[in-house]
């Protein structure tokens, strides 16, 4: 045949290239775990650091309760009132902890499964100020700012779950924090919610508001949506006493748990990086045999959530280079273990939406996502290395998050994307891809495209106002907390739970048109 001669696809090409995968380009639980900074052999190091330390030195300051139970396990409890874990003990709790477990949604629709390298990214944090919306200062942060960001995560298709990001300042007593805490979540988005818990009368407290969201006495347990956040451990290898009294009621409870050792490099950690990560992660695995010794089947996330110091100073830094290896290694130590896990990033240590914030969130996170985290926390919104928060972060890290989680997906090998007949075609043909059924079918399946992010010319974006990223993202928020006021929480239980639990956030601030937005 003549090169000139146009050729029409032929019906077999055209029929594989329309039934090419359907799948969105991007959706929760991605395989991550290709980048990886340390090598087997580097890995086996940081664990047999990680089996000594559990073994030789192990953690003081275990709770009564806990203690009986961890004897009986087989730990030993010395004179010196260390509570140490025998490696056989170890290795044989990391053997048969779940590899992987549904963490739902309120509503089944978000239910997402964590473990396997699954990458999935939310928030979390405990800021105690939030940049405000209209004077555009920081202030302290509320019920109704915890009430706020959850309406708006719940619209942002990549932030898969809502750890609360900010602590309510104007509660006036601990229990009041994690009753309120827990009602904001739980009203703001039908997505799976975590609270950190300040002991176990919390978690007692609000167990009946939880069962009566999920349908009954009981119900929850069934489908625990609400994970609980437990700092078991206050670095360097101590045991923190309120909340293993949290976690005992937690696990018992049947909540899933976040096993958080959060130590700070140079401050409460190793300021050697490996040995940060090896601290971590016994830590981390000494709650994980608490969690075991309590419920065998417990829903465990392994939180290895070394932060960094800036030794110069001794403050946090949130969004440095150091944190992105840190986090990273860690997802991968979990990987080795096989455990679904938790690290943090996208702390970013700017205090606004800039270009720092968006540096550092990028890389900070990437490196997480394609080191196989399960779930990548306090990855939106977050400023100022974790103490503030603003509202159009969450819309601008959304949209991040969206790029970097296409990365992780990577690139399709296939027949259908390495087509002989489709570049035949076109060679042949009309010398370009544009109309061809693969770019159709692709440009849906392949190709992500973001909301905030401007990608027309320069002249078109003058003519259309000439609007930085920040503006177009304060205007999204506004629209959805203007009008997304959820209501999956019916008004009847609504005003049991008011009846029955000390609710600050008026019921009038969660209807449209209270002139807060």
């Amino acid at each position: 045949m003549p090169a000139t001669a146009t050729r029409k696809p032929n019906r077999r090409s055209r029929n594989r290239l329309e039934t090419a995968s359907a799948a969105p380009p991007i959706g929760p639980g991605m395989t991550g775990g290709c980048y990886r900074p340390l090598s087997q052999a580097e890995m086996e190091r940081i664990h047999e650091l990680v089996l000594q330390l559990l073994a030789d030195l192990g953690l003081s300051q275990i709770t009564p309760s806990l203690e009986a139970r961890a004897v009986a396990a087989g730990c030993e409890l010395d004179g010196d009132g260390r509570l140490r874990f025998p490696r056989a003990l170890v290795e044989d709790v990391i053997a048969r902890t779940r590899r992987k477990f549904t963490l739902h949604g309120i509503d089944p629709a978000h239910d997402i499964e964590v473990g396997a390298r699954r990458v999935h990214a939310g928030t979390g944090g405990a800021a105690p100020t939030i940049m405000d919306f209209h004077s555009g200062k920081y202030r302290e942060s509320t019920v109704g700012d915890l009430y706020d960001i959850a309406r708006l995560v719940d619209r942002m298709d990549n932030i898969h779950w809502y750890h609360r990001s900010v602590v309510a300042r104007d509660t006036q007593t601990i229990l009041d924090l994690d009753i309120n805490t827990t009602y904001a979540c739980l009203s703001g988005t039908s997505k799976s919610i975590a609270v950190s818990y300040t002991d176990s009368a919390s978690v007692r407290a609000v167990m009946p508001m939880l069962d009566a969201v999920a349908g009954g006495e009981g119900k929850f347990r069934q489908r625990p949506f609400c994970t609980a956040v437990c700092c078991h451990v206050v670095p360097p290898m101590r045991f923190a006493t309120e909340s293993c009294d949290a976690l005992e009621a937690a696990v018992e409870a049947g909540m899933p748990i976040l096993l958080v050792a959060a130590g700070q490099a140079g401050a409460t950690a190793p300021a050697a990086l490996a040995g940060a990560v090896a601290q971590a992660c016994a830590e981390v695995l000494a709650g994980l045999i608490l969690c075991n010794v309590i419920d065998p089947d417990c829903r465990a996330v392994f939180a290895t959530w070394p932060f960094v110091s800036d030794l110069r100073t001794g403050a946090m830094s949130g969004g440095s280079g150091e944190q992105a290896l840190l986090s990273a290694a860690c997802a991968q130590m979990a990987g080795f273990y096989d455990l679904p896990n938790s690290v943090p990033a996208g702390m970013t240590d700017s205090k606004l939406p800039d270009m720092q914030a968006g540096g550092e969130k990028g890389y900070t996170v990437s490196l997480a996502a394609h080191a196989g985290a399960s779930m990548i926390h306090e990855c939106a919104g977050m400023h100022g290395s974790l103490m503030g928060t603003s509202f159009e972060s969450y819309v601008l890290d959304n949209d991040l998050l969206g790029a970097i989680l296409r990365t992780v997906k990577g690139v399709e090998v296939s027949g259908d994307t390495l087509n002989f007949e489709v570049i035949r075609d076109v060679v042949l043909g009309e010398g370009h891809y544009l109309g061809n059924p693969q770019t159709f079918a692709r440009m849906k399946t392949d190709y992500l495209y973001p909301e905030i992010a401007d990608r027309r010319s320069i002249s078109e974006w003058e003519e259309g106002g000439a609007r930085d990223a920040r503006e177009v993202a304060r205007d999204k928020v506004q629209a959805i907390l203007a009008e997304h006021y959820p209501s999956h929480i019916p008004e009847q239980l609504d005003r049991q739970l008011r009846d029955n639990f000390n609710i600050i956030l008026p019921r009038t601030r969660m209807f449209g048109g209270n002139g807060t937005w």
